[in-house]
């Protein structure tokens, strides 16, 4: 558990559609086996420390003749961004996917001096 020592508690939070392989014939719709797309996203301000990160589906377009797959998560967060990641394996055909995400944490405040 990450505990939040200052009074200064940020939340970030947007959306990426991380592809839409669909209209070009892109691997997430037409591959097989493992796929995976990365994303770098840039915090609207930097934290003070490295924050808490939450990602999750917000949009899926899928195939329903092929098995439903997928992992989401967050990955190389640091106090200015993050990578969002999506994979699936297998069979299945993602035609796109669009992410959701949240950062919470400790954010500087103004009061706040560098000696």
């Amino acid at each position: 558990m990450q505990k939040l020592g200052q009074n200064m508690i940020g939340v970030d939070q947007g959306e990426s559609v991380l592809f839409s392989d669909f209209q070009h014939g892109g691997k997430m719709w037409t591959g097989e086996g493992e796929r995976e797309r990365r994303q770098r996203v840039c915090f609207s301000e930097t934290f003070r420390k490295r924050p808490i990160v939450h990602c999750s589906l917000s949009l899926w377009d899928i195939d329903s003749t092929a098995n439903v797959r997928a992992d989401v998560f967050a990955d190389k967060i640091d106090d200015t961004g993050f990578d969002i990641v999506f994979r699936t394996w297998g069979d299945s055909r993602v035609a796109r996917a669009r992410i959701g995400w949240m950062a919470i944490g400790e954010v500087k405040d103004a009061d706040d001096w560098d000696v």
